[in-house]
Formats: structure tokens, C-alpha cells, sequence
């Protein structure tokens, strides 16, 4: 479990010092909002279109072999953005990474579920959520800050080293093989079943919220309140990271399903805060409620759906929660990147905020759910 932590951490931290950064470069070098969002969308698109394979993939080649694949094609790639600016060079290298993020991110969860007995779960999820959150807790300001004071090439550099340092733990990570018997139309029922489906679009939708912040909160915030984004991000990631380890306490003990409606009502009002983001005050209360809201709604979710599953279907679990996770997050970067080109930011903000508070029915029959 401890060498899962490694290599989790590891592969996050370069996923997240380029999620911010990646946009704005290409903006800095003359890209209209729609293709600097898209940046995001097509790496989470790319990430979404491998991981509907990660079932058969696990089964044939095991736990290691990916992980180790996928954190070589999560960093080797974003060295190429130090020779070149050009949009499509950006988009392709972001294509690529989204094949390495969406291997590492499906093998990691699931194997929570393998190393970690059931009636310890919630915990081991908080655990797994808290090396995803620590990652972002650090990279995502980091990014920020080093393309601002130490140069582009100093964040691609870095973003395409972390990974490969962390194949020193994924090689020494003594995984299960994965049960057998996965159905070839297995992920196609899991979308239609009610009991898995409700959680994933909790999941889903508050995915887009973190999509559209993460990508224009640095583009959308102005005049007093810029200089504090990467304060807003920092504490984003920190009440996520803290949300997703209480939820993993708390689901244990009284249910998890009893935390999704607070937590999709402290992520709505949360992202409606940056509309009036340039006052200070209001931006750092804003993403202390959304990344709680998101960060408990993370762990609960991914807790409700693999306890719903029996072993053989583990992959199928985490391949339908991480398609919620990336999907949302590259919906959130193209489809408000284009309410934003039409309408402006505060109108992008404001109608995430209701996208996300228009899911409450899909959490409120779960509220019994451990």
C-alpha cells in the first residue's frame, strides 16, 4: 500500500503542475479561449477513451506493467513542449499524457479495492485520496508560481521527470493479478444501472466544476483578487485533500451515501463564488467550499460504487468513476471554455454552479448507502 502511495503521488504531481499551467501557455502564445480549454479537454478525452479498455488491459497485463507504461507516457511527452509553442504540438503531447493518466488512474483505484479489506475501504480510499491530494495540494499552486517566476521549460521539465522517478515504487509494487471474467459489455451495464450510475454523475458533474476551475480560474480573476490565485488554488486542493480523508473516517462509520447531498451543496455555492471573484475574501471562501464539497464527494462516491461490485468487477468500478472523474474535468474545459468565448467567466462560473446543484436527486436516494 505504501508503494502505491509512492507511485500515486508521483504520477498526480505531474498531472497536476501541468493542468493549470497548460492552458495558460497556450494562451501566452496566442490561443482564443475555446483551444486553451481544449488543451484540458483533449488530454481528459484521450484519458476517457483508454480507460473504457482498462478492464481487458488489467486482466492481460497485471497491475505493474501498466502503471509502469503509464508513467512513462505521462512524462516523457511534456518534454517535447519545451522546443515547441505551436497549439497542435500542445494538443498532441496533451493526447498523449491523457493515454499515460488514464492507465495510472484506473490501476491505482482499483487497486485500493485489491490491497484493502471491505469494512476498511472508506479508509483505505482516504488514504489513496490523500497521496492524490497532497499531489495537487502541492503542484497544482506550484505550476502556477514556476511558469510566473522560473520560466515554462523550468514546469515541463519537472512535469516530465516526477513520473519516471516514481517507476522506482510501481517496480517494486507486488500487485494482485486481476480476477477473470470481466464481461465485454460489463462497462455498458454498469452506466445503465441506477445504483452505479446515480454516484457517477454526482461524481461527474462536480468534475466539471473542478475542470472549469482549474483551467480558468487563473484566466478569469482580475484586478485585487488575481494575486491570490494560487492562494484560491492552494486552498482548493488542501480542503479536497482533507475532504476526501474525513470522508474516508466518516463513511466508515455512519454511511457514505449520508455525505454526497452536503457535499454537492458545499461544491455548488462554492464554484458560484467566482463570479464574484475579484474580492479576495469571497474567491479563498469560494474554493474552501468547493474543494471540501469535491473532495468528499470523491471518496464517498468511489466507496459507494466498489462496494456495490463483487472483486471480479473492480476494474469495472474504477474505470466507470474515472471516466466520471476525467470526462468531467475535460467537459468542463471545452464546454464552459465556449459559454465562456460567448458569455464571459462569470457566466461560465455561474452556470457550472447550477450544473452541479441540478444533481442533488441523483444524491439524495444514496443518502442510506455505506
Amino acid at each position: 500500500m505504501m508503494l502505491l502511495l509512492a507511485t500515486t503521488f508521483g504520477v498526480f504531481s505531474s498531472f497536476y503542475l501541468l493542468l493549470s499551467v497548460v492552458p495558460q501557455f497556450a494562451a501566452a502564445n496566442g490561443a482564443a479561449e475555446a483551444l486553451a480549454g481544449a488543451t484540458t479537454g483533449v488530454y481528459m478525452f484521450a484519458t476517457v477513451g483508454l480507460q473504457v479498455f482498462m478492464p481487458r488491459l488489467l486482466v492481460r497485463f497485471g497491475y505493474r506493467t501498466l502503471l509502469l507504461s503509464g508513467a512513462v507516457l505521462l512524462g516523457a511527452p511534456a518534454l517535447l513542449l519545451i522546443a515547441s509553442s505551436r497549439i497542435d504540438v500542445v494538443l498532441a503531447v496533451s493526447a498523449v499524457r491523457g493515454l499515460g493518466f488514464g492507465i495510472v488512474t484506473v490501476a491505482c483505484a482499483a487497486l485500493v479495492a485489491e490491497l484493502v479489506p471491505p469494512r476498511l475501504r472508506g479508509k483505505g480510499s482516504g488514504l489513496y485520496g490523500g497521496a492524490v491530494g497532497l499531489a495537487g495540494l502541492g503542484a497544482l499552486p506550484l505550476g502556477v508560481w514556476m511558469a510566473e517566476h522560473l520560466g515554462y521549460e523550468t514546469v515541463f521539465l519537472t512535469a516530465g521527470l516526477v513520473p519516471l522517478v516514481s517507476l522506482f515504487a510501481a517496480i517494486g509494487l507486488a500487485a494482485p493479478r486481476p480476477v477473470r471474467g470481466q464481461e465485454a459489455g460489463g462497462l455498458l451495464r454498469a452506466f445503465r444501472t441506477g445504483a452505479l450510475r446515480r454516484p457517477f454523475l454526482v461524481l461527474t458533474m462536480t468534475a466539471v466544476a473542478s475542470g472549469t476551475v482549474v483551467t480558468f480560474l487563473p484566466l478569469a480573476v482580475t484586478g485585487a483578487g488575481a494575486a491570490l490565485v494560487p492562494a484560491a488554488l492552494l486552498a482548493q486542493q488542501a480542503f479536497a485533500t482533507g475532504g476526501r480523508w474525513a470522508a474516508g473516517l466518516l463513511g466508515d462509520r455512519f454511511g457514505n451515501g449520508r455525505l454526497l447531498v452536503p457535499a454537492v451543496v458545499s461544491a455548488g455555492a462554492g464554484v458560484g463564488a467566482v463570479v464574484l471573484g475579484d474580492q479576495p475574501v469571497v474567491l479563498l471562501t469560494g474554493m474552501v467550499l468547493f474543494g471540501l464539497g469535491f473532495g468528499v464527494v470523491q471518496n464517498a462516491t468511489l466507496v459507494i460504487m466498489f462496494q456495490r461490485v463483487e472483486r471480479r468487477n473492480y476494474g469495472l468500478a474504477s474505470t466507470q468513476w474515472n471516466i466520471g472523474f476525467d470526462a468531467g474535468t475535460g467537459l468542463g474545459a471545452v464546454a464552459i471554455g465556449l459559454v465562456v468565448q460567448q458569455a464571459g467567466y462569470g457566466a461560465g462560473f455561474m452556470v457550472v454552479a447550477l450544473l452541479v446543484l441540478a444533481v442533488l436527486p441523483a444524491a439524495w436516494p444514496d443518502r442510506a448507502a455505506r
